[in-house]
């Protein structure tokens, strides 16, 4: 299974966010991370789905869309409409999960759920054969160049183990404070694609390529 470092846009210039999504793709990447925070599930905001569709004609980037919002239902459809690949929603608020996941699975993109660092795992559990991505946050959402919280590899290490054991092909994120010198662990629970926004973007473009390299990722 390839391993993909997807850096945050969150982490880029936000005055010239075209230039950061290209940097991203000039370095070699697949994956760009969009955070979309609404200021009442986090207490930050980012940008919204026109932000994310007056990106999309300038990359041929993989737009991971991660909403961490109050009511993520209600605000599918554009994001849908902006060109989202995979839209991942929180499972700690409270609205219908199962109605917004297939909503986001019928228009033809990918699935993923979410939890924040102290959400228990079993959460997941009953999703497990119908999500395309387990995002496990590595700091409390809201707010970049937080520090990694180690316990969290814990939880992904069960939720790899229930892959394995169930024949699972779902793939597992991790958000939050990852730097290269997480990778190791990370790799070792079973982390697939790497979400890096201050640690991938403060780099040089060598850094950010011995990054890349070793996570897996394929050039």
């Amino acid at each position: 299974m390839e391993k993909i470092l997807a850096p945050s846009l969150l982490a880029g210039d936000h005055g010239n966010l075209r230039k950061s999504l290209a940097e991203v793709e000039e370095d070699g990447r697949k994956w760009i991370h969009l955070d979309l925070m609404d200021g009442h599930f986090v207490p930050n905001l980012s940008f919204g789905p026109q932000t994310v569709a007056d990106l999309r004609p300038h990359s041929k980037l993989f737009f991971d869309v991660h909403l961490m919002l109050d009511r993520p239902d209600l605000y599918l459809d554009p994001f849908i409409a902006a060109g989202s690949e995979l839209i991942t929603i929180h499972l700690e608020p409270d609205y219908d999960h199962q109605a917004a996941l297939d909503k986001i699975r019928n228009a033809g993109l990918k699935t993923g759920l979410a939890i924040n660092p102290d959400t228990p795992v079993d959460l997941f559990f009953p999703y497990l054969d119908q999500v395309d991505l387990f995002l496990c946050m590595t700091v409390n959402p809201g707010f970049g160049g937080q520090s990694f919280k180690d316990y969290v590899l814990e939880k992904v290490q069960e939720l790899s183990d229930r892959r394995k054991s169930g024949g699972h092909t779902f793939l597992i994120e991790v958000d939050g404070g990852v730097g290269p010198q997480h990778v190791e662990n990370c790799l070792d629970a079973g982390v697939d694609i790497f979400v890096a926004g201050t640690s991938y973007y403060k780099s040089t473009p060598d850094e950010r390529a011995n990054f890349a390299r070793s996570v897996g990722e394929n050039f």
